[in-house]
């Protein structure tokens, strides 16, 4: 993901998450940000945390220092970069635009950004989608997690920390003993540290969506599955109906 160039189309909730996280623990750069009354742009990347800022105090990206403002936002859309990420509006992409969508990737953190006849477009065109239906099923993945804790009336993590703790303790140790070399203090504090509660969420985040992805790409790969969002939809519906079947209906 290093240096890939990211188009993101809405920093919300979703969007300020996805520009922050793919830049600051992925390494791509975000090159231009689309909202309500315009976009910026900068090939260098744009600071997502300084740019949040102004957004929040001006109510808008126009002014932002250092990068190009574009009045027309939508615009933006289809200019050059590796991954365009909608995450605003319904029917972001349309028949209109699809045909000059320069993105490898589009990935759907909106609801429905991508028209039917669009999404047809770029499919005849190469480009592939990650579809709204899986790439925010994380909010609900979290939820479930949320539930499952809610019931055991148990914090994540809260009966194994301690454990680890001590046994990272004693590993460190022995090497420090092999080695005759003191544990890296980089490295120290992050691996000695039992995990937390949002790590283990992370990771069982993390576990579940490369899972799901996973059977997604495998479905896409049968014969007359054109792409993704065919597969996550055929999926689904098996999903359903095995639900449907385990309970007699």
């Amino acid at each position: 993901m290093a240096g890939k160039r990211l188009i993101i189309q809405g920093l919300g909730n979703v969007g300020y998450h996805a520009a922050k996280f793919l830049s600051e623990e992925d390494g791509c750069r975000v090159v231009g940000v689309i909202e309500r009354d315009g976009a910026v742009w900068s090939d260098d990347g744009l600071p997502i945390e300084h740019l949040k800022q102004h957004l929040s105090k001006t109510g808008g990206v126009e002014g932002f220092a250092d990068a190009e403002f574009v009045a027309d936002g939508a615009s933006v859309l289809v200019r050059d970069c590796d991954i365009l990420i909608p995450a605003a509006m319904e029917r972001a992409i349309h028949d209109g635009n699809a045909g000059e969508i320069r993105a490898k990737l589009v990935v759907e953190a909106a609801n429905g950004p991508t028209t039917f006849e669009a999404d047809k477009i770029l499919r005849d065109r190469g480009i592939v989608v990650l579809p709204d239906l899986y790439v925010n099923a994380g909010g609900v993945v979290v939820s479930y997690f949320e539930w499952v804790k809610n019931l055991t009336h148990i914090p994540f993590g809260l009966m194994e920390r301690r454990h680890q703790e001590a046994s990272h303790q004693v590993l460190a140790r022995s090497l420090e003993a092999m080695t005759g070399t003191p544990f890296p203090l980089e490295t120290a504090s992050q691996f000695l540290q039992g995990a937390r509660e949002i790590d283990l969420v992370r990771s069982g985040l993390d576990d579940i969506m490369r899972s799901a992805y996973g059977q997604i790409k495998s479905v896409w790969s049968t014969a007359g599955i054109p792409d993704l969002r065919t597969a996550a939809y055929s999926i689904a519906i098996r999903h359903c109906a095995d639900a449907y079947g385990a309970i007699g209906i």
